[in-house]
């Protein structure tokens, strides 16, 4: 096309149209797309400063997802000892029912009450796990809580589990179960034996004092016994209820640290969404374009486009009329 020649003018006018049809292509993107750095060809400092600060919000997003789901771990925890608590309070009542009844049969079925929570309190330990973390399980379950996208960052919570079973270590709830509560002497036979014996010997000599007395040592050992069971018995008792007492201690400590690390965790996690608002906020500052001034830019870019055809036409009729000529 090189060959072809133009007027100044209708060159001028071919100019104007064609910059003003890059600028409606540059104001249609933005339009279209919302943003008025969309390259790095549009602003080089805008778009790598917008690109690294949405970088890092989306890693903040990332961390955010693994804060919630740490809350729920340590949700599913406080649950798990709310619930023990309630079952240790209730293990405490039948010990104090067992501790007001000296009737072994009695004592019997409240140990067996007893030891039946005891393996409840066990099983939510381990049933209070939530996504293979349980931190009623033992000091080695660990959950650590990333607040900082950096992998090298120490902007973070380690919370350590607890074992909340009642067999455990001394770290554990550590109650035994409730196995001599209804306990007896072997002597105890034995001794009633040889009362019944010494009763009858006592029945055939009523006048003979050696035999009253055999009679009656009898019946002060039997006695002595029964009473040596009854204070080992009450001991026993008196032990699971101190247990129990220093479990229920040790699971209100537990919940108190548990409720701190959720606090900690939850306020970090509305600091990472404050914090992901802002830097998104100032990303968008750096792209996004003014819809109503890029609106307005159309308008006027269209208005100048027209008035630039028009004026081509003009300088078009200008070169035509040297037809005339022939």
């Amino acid at each position: 096309m090189s060959d072809i020649s133009l007027t100044a003018s209708m060159r001028s006018n071919l100019l104007s149209l064609q910059n003003t049809q890059s600028l409606m292509d540059m104001t249609q993107e933005r339009l279209s797309t919302g943003k008025k750095v969309n390259s790095a060809i549009d602003n080089p400092s805008s778009y790598y400063a917008a690109q690294s600060l949405t970088n890092r919000a989306d890693d903040l997003s990332a961390l955010l997802d693994s804060m919630g789901q740490a809350i729920q771990t340590i949700k599913a925890a406080d649950e798990g000892i709310e619930t023990i608590t309630t079952f240790a309070q209730q293990a405490k009542a039948v010990a104090q029912s067992a501790a007001d009844s000296a009737d072994k049969s009695e004592r019997e079925a409240y140990e067996k009450q007893f030891n039946e929570i005891l393996k409840q309190i066990d099983d939510v330990a381990k049933d209070s796990n939530y996504k293979g973390i349980n931190l009623l399980g033992g000091t080695t379950n660990k959950l650590t809580v990333k607040f900082n996208e950096k992998t090298d960052s120490n902007s973070k919570l380690d919370i350590v589990g607890v074992d909340a079973s009642t067999k455990g270590d001394a770290n554990s709830l550590n109650i035994a179960d409730a196995a001599d509560w209804d306990k007896v002497s072997d002597d105890i036979a034995t001794l009633q034996g040889a009362v019944t014996t010494k009763k009858a010997d006592y029945e055939a000599a009523p006048n003979d004092s050696g035999a009253k007395a055999a009679y009656e040592n009898a019946v002060a050992a039997l006695e002595a016994q029964q009473a040596a069971d009854l204070a080992a018995q009450n001991t026993a008792i008196a032990n699971s209820i101190s247990a129990v007492e220093a479990a229920i201690t040790k699971l209100r400590s537990w919940s108190s640290e548990f409720g701190n690390n959720y606090s900690i965790v939850q306020s970090r996690e509305d600091f990472t969404e404050r914090l992901i608002n802002v830097l998104t906020e100032g990303a968008d500052k750096l792209t996004l374009a003014d819809m109503n001034e890029e609106s307005a830019n159309m308008l006027a870019l269209q208005t100048r486009q027209q008035l630039a055809i028009n004026s081509l036409s003009l300088a078009s009729q200008a070169s035509q009329s040297v037809l005339k000529l022939f």
